[in-house]
């Protein structure tokens, strides 16, 4: 139980897989969109404990260890179409216009179910839910602050991508702020 509560805090907060692992850099390319904080933080939470089944399952008792990878990207595609209809299906409002791309090619997904797949189950489990959830959070946060930011006068000189890096830093450093939270 104590793997699951560390991995869920350290996904979520500590390590968070966009600001501390550069593993879902991507997703800021459009931080705007609510659909892609909701479809990533899903995929993130359905494939981690779906791919340690696979690789426990599978791949370990084949010995087919070294095509983690090769097996791991192919199951991101079905779940990545499942949290697209399931969002369509809850949110119709959201636009899901140009999500497929970004949640095919996300990088916060397939590196959460490559360290996953390295511990326990409920290591796995919390790290998929954490992580999602904090996909989520520094997203929707992230579109909250560039919504302050486009409300207030910025230099002509910090408009555009300046400020996008400006605020990705911020965000940065806020959560560096849990660094060292559950540590002996």
């Amino acid at each position: 139980m104590t793997d699951f509560i560390f991995a869920l805090l350290g996904a979520a907060l500590v390590n968070n897989l966009i600001l501390g692992l550069p593993l879902g850099a991507d997703s800021l390319r459009q931080p705007r969109s609510r659909a892609l904080a909701l479809a990533g933080g899903a995929l993130i939470a359905l494939a981690t404990p779906l791919a340690w089944l696979l690789d426990q399952l599978m791949l370990a008792p084949l010995g087919l260890d070294s095509l983690r990878l090769f097996l791991f990207l192919p199951l991101a595609a079905p779940l990545a179409w499942l949290c697209l209809r399931l969002l369509a299906r809850l949110r119709p409002a959201l636009s899901q216009e140009g999500l497929w791309p970004l949640l095919l090619a996300n990088g916060a997904a397939l590196g959460a179910m490559l360290i996953g797949s390295a511990g326990s189950f409920s290591a796995a489990l919390g790290l998929g839910i954490g992580g999602g959830l904090g996909f989520w959070l520094v997203l929707t946060l992230f579109d909250d602050l560039l919504g302050q930011v486009d409300e207030s006068r910025v230099p002509v000189a910090f408009r555009g991508t300046p400020m996008l890096l400006v605020c990705a830093g911020l965000m940065g450093l806020a959560f560096l702020g849990f660094n060292g939270m559950g540590a002996q």
